[in-house]
């Protein structure tokens, strides 16, 4: 065999393959090879205003989408006998947090979610290291979900002539179990409780989504953000033209932590190319001085889905 053989053979090629290449060319065969085994889900307006994609100074977060909008602030938690102050939730976790939670309330039908026996099998599916150091699934799981049972979600938006804010804690009750460590003492979530309010537009509002998908881009919050708001999007374009959107309209929605478009537009083509991957059925195409988007089915047949869809009238004031 000649060296260019070998530079060619498949078995070169597969070995420079990174990591989060791989699992997308993984999880892209299967999802077009079979349906999930399971359906996971998460809230809509989460699919349309995500939270922060790194890490906060502040205590108060806004992300801007159309003619909606959502605030986002720090709070506090009773741990070890004291308040402690909890930063804002941000990156991949948070995002993969809310939606074992969401999947979980609806799987029970329960607002009480027990974590501290889910949330092995969660990070398992997704490939998530379950180490307990410093940059293990656990640890990184038991921050952001702290700073998630903390923090306070508003929402404002305009529809038919209405300007409407809506405040809600995502989580009412929030359960941490004090653990013998040998000598130290450490915090582990045990159980939560969502909010009346946020379980009942989530068991109205929940877009289904596929867990592989999740996996394989759950190295990034902008891809991921990006999926769930494709999932949520394309079954609701009724213009058989299609809608065209801005870079500028992109931007405001997803790139407001980048400083020019330009930079904007190139991380968000390298996102879409991967999301692309493991939604085969997004009818989604660049063009001049945006992207077009048509009506596409969701990530998962509506006949496996437990929970209504948002349709055209009820998520209207969605952009």
């Amino acid at each position: 065999m000649t060296t260019k053989d070998k530079e060619s053979s498949p078995k070169t090629k597969s070995s420079a393959l990174t990591p989060t290449t791989r699992s997308i060319i993984e999880a892209s065969a299967a999802i077009r090879d079979a349906q999930p085994e399971r359906i996971d889900f998460l809230h809509t307006v989460l699919c349309q205003v995500g939270m922060p994609r790194s890490r906060q100074e502040g205590q108060v977060f806004e992300r801007r989408c159309g003619n909606s909008s959502m605030i986002l602030e720090s709070g506090k938690l009773w741990l070890r006998g004291e308040w402690q102050d909890q930063p804002l939730p941000y990156g991949p976790c948070p995002r993969l947090v809310m939606v074992h939670i969401s999947t979980e309330a609806i799987k029970t039908k329960s607002r009480s979610i027990d974590i501290g026996h889910s949330v092995h099998g969660f990070l398992m599916e997704l490939g998530i290291s379950t180490g307990g150091g410093p940059r293990g699934g656990y640890t990184t799981f038991k921050k952001q979900m702290k700073a998630l049972a903390a923090c306070q979600l508003t929402l404002g938006y305009s529809v038919e002539g209405m300007d409407v804010t809506v405040k809600t804690n995502p989580i009412d009750k929030f359960v941490a179990w004090t653990q013998s460590n040998g000598s130290q003492l450490s915090l582990w979530p045990g159980e939560l409780e969502l909010s009346q309010k946020f379980y009942d537009t989530l068991i109205e509002h929940a877009v289904p989504v596929d867990y592989r998908a999740l996996a394989a881009l759950k190295h990034s919050s902008l891809s991921l953000d990006v999926y769930t708001w494709l999932a949520q999007r394309l079954c609701r374009v009724r213009n058989s033209q299609g809608v065209r959107l801005s870079w500028d309209n992109l931007m405001e929605q997803f790139g407001q932590e980048y400083e020019h478009v330009k930079q904007f537009k190139r991380k968000f083509l390298i996102a879409l190319r991967q999301v692309l991957a493991v939604y085969p059925d997004a009818k989604i195409k660049q063009v001049r001085g945006g992207m077009m988007l048509y009506s596409s089915p969701p990530p998962l047949p509506k006949t496996q889905v437990v929970v209504e869809l948002p349709s055209a009238e009820k998520s209207k004031w969605l952009p």
